[in-house]
This record gives structure tokens, C-alpha cells and sequence, in this order.
């Protein structure tokens, strides 16, 4: 009986088809947009922000940001902002900011830019 050997038609792998898509997928590296984050932060903005790392249920983390001190419309403005930073998920509760992940070390940086004046890890 004569065996099939020939692999560049992927007879042995069955996902190598599914090569040619990967470049088609959504990226997972952070974007960081000028119009987010400028180089040069804008005068107002808030002045003291809470960073801080919460667990959650099966032990995830969630990075807390509390103290912003903005309207609804531009909470959610600020958290898809800092979505697209960080490259991960979030929502708002109230008036503070919940991220998915332990972001404490990477999010001031971002809020700084943004127009905070000062960031507290607590």
C-alpha cells in the first residue's frame, strides 16, 4: 500500500491552510494614537488619580483607576482610550475605571499623558 508523504499539501498538518489567514488577524500589540495620548499633555485634566490592583473572582486581577472625576460620556472616552494603550478589556463602574489585567506599573505613564496631574498607586 503506498503512503501519501507528501506534506506541502498539509496531509499531516491539519491547520497549515489556516497559515495564509494569520496576517488577517487583529493585532494585540497596544495602539497608541496621538490624539490619546499626546506627547505634550493638555493643561486641564484631573488632579490626583488612584491606581490600584483588585482580585477578582478564580483569582483574576483588575487594575482600579478611581478619582477621574469625569462626566459619563468622557469616562467611556477615556477608557476606550486606554483600551487601545494597554491592548486589553474594561469597563466603567461608577466613576472609576476597571481594566482587566494588573496594569499598575504601564497605566500611570498613560494617565500622565492624558493631562493628570499626579498618579497614587494605593
Amino acid at each position: 500500500m503506498a503512503r501519501n508523504d507528501d506534506k506541502s499539501k498539509g496531509f499531516h498538518q491539519p491547520f497549515a491552510r489556516l497559515g495564509g489567514l494569520r496576517d488577517a488577524l487583529p493585532s494585540t500589540k497596544p495602539e497608541l494614537r496621538p490624539e490619546d495620548f499626546p506627547t505634550t499633555p493638555p493643561d486641564q485634566g484631573p488632579e490626583r488619580v488612584t491606581v490600584r490592583r483588585e482580585s477578582g473572582k478564580g483569582g483574576e486581577d483588575f487594575t482600579v483607576v478611581e478619582g477621574l472625576g469625569l462626566p459619563a460620556a468622557e469616562l467611556q472616552s477615556w477608557l476606550q482610550a486606554i483600551q487601545r494603550g494597554l491592548a486589553c478589556s474594561g469597563t466603567v463602574e461608577g466613576e472609576r475605571l476597571r481594566l482587566r489585567g494588573d496594569h499598575r506599573f504601564s497605566l500611570p505613564d498613560l494617565l500622565l499623558r492624558r493631562g493628570v496631574k499626579r498618579v497614587v498607586q494605593g
